[in-house]
């Protein structure tokens, strides 16, 4: 018996967007939180998130994932629970004027010759997928050696350099697309199986 022909009439079924309704599950209390007020060498990294008109995004989601000051690649559970186990990750919503926040730890560079860098990951409404990009360290020596920052032009590389504020704070602007407010922010690609000596990201 052969199969109905209108099968292939059908039009595919529409792509959906990751947002922008992640207040049902995703946000959590103090999932931003990534130590404790007051933890010796903490930090508050925070930016906003622009959409390709320059306005901000009040419903975008951004991820942390980053090594602990000594460089190493914290593998414990916790984030969830926020019992003072520092596991590296941590989530924000952002708020109407498209702002985010965390308090958590400089990390360190997790090889030599490579810079230290927070991984970021956007969610926001329109997007198929996320979006994933790197904020590095304003003031690490080895920026000008950091095999990613070198393969980009300098107007390029400086969208995934923190800028370090007044207090110590650093802040990281989010440009989904080119815009008035900010450059579009470089966002990576990851290949599962990368070439001997090459990162495994795309620019």
């Amino acid at each position: 018996m052969s199969e109905p022909a209108t099968k292939d009439l059908l039009p595919p079924t529409p792509g959906q967007t990751v947002g922008p309704f992640f207040g049902y599950a995703l946000p959590y209390a103090r999932g931003n939180e990534l130590v404790e007020p007051g933890t010796p060498g903490a930090v508050r990294l925070h930016g906003t998130v622009y959409d390709g008109a320059g306005a901000p995004v009040p419903d975008a989601l951004v991820e942390i994932w980053q090594a602990d000051p000594a460089g190493k690649v914290v593998e414990r559970s916790g984030s969830l629970l926020r019992d003072g186990t520092f596991t590296g990750w941590g989530r924000a919503e952002t708020d109407r004027e498209g702002g985010y926040w965390f308090r958590t730890l400089h990390p360190g560079a997790t090889e030599p010759g490579r810079a230290p860098f927070f991984a970021v990951t956007v969610f926001a409404r329109g997007l198929q997928d996320r979006l994933f990009t790197r904020a590095y360290l304003p003031d690490a020596e080895s920026l000008a050696t950091d095999p990613l920052l070198a393969s980009l032009d300098p107007g390029r590389r400086a969208t995934l350099v923190t800028t370090r504020e007044p207090d110590d704070a650093l802040r990281f602007d989010i440009g989904l697309q080119a815009g008035a407010q900010c450059e579009e922010t470089v966002f990576l690609t990851y290949d599962p199986a990368p070439e001997a000596g090459k990162d495994g990201v795309d620019a």
